[in-house]
């Protein structure tokens, strides 16, 4: 009998708990890519946007704008992220 490491032993519960891994079809793999390739288009979009607005608003030292700015552009990003892996989601749920 060998004795396992407290990380082999965590692996084994955490692949008892996983969910089985189900196969994606060609075209859900597809939708999958065009999904990221939207959202990483419209997160480029955004910090294009905003970056710009950033460093106007430190090059006039007002730091109370800077700080709103970055805080507007966390949380688009993140908004926008949240939003491509529920799309994901939806097409690994599907038959």
């Amino acid at each position: 009998m060998t004795l396992k490491s407290s990380w082999e032993l965590a692996l084994e519960r955490t692949a008892k708990n996983a969910p089985p891994a189900t196969k994606l079809t060609d075209a859900q793999k597809a939708k999958l890519a065009e999904i990221d390739r939207i959202y990483k288009a419209k997160i480029a979009e955004e910090e294009i946007t905003l970056q710009p607005k950033i460093a106007a608003a430190r090059a006039k030292g007002d730091a109370e704008a800077t700080q709103k700015i970055e805080e507007q552009l966390r949380t688009q990003l993140e908004r926008l992220r949240r939003k491509c892996e529920e799309e994901k989601e939806t097409i690994r749920q599907r038959p």
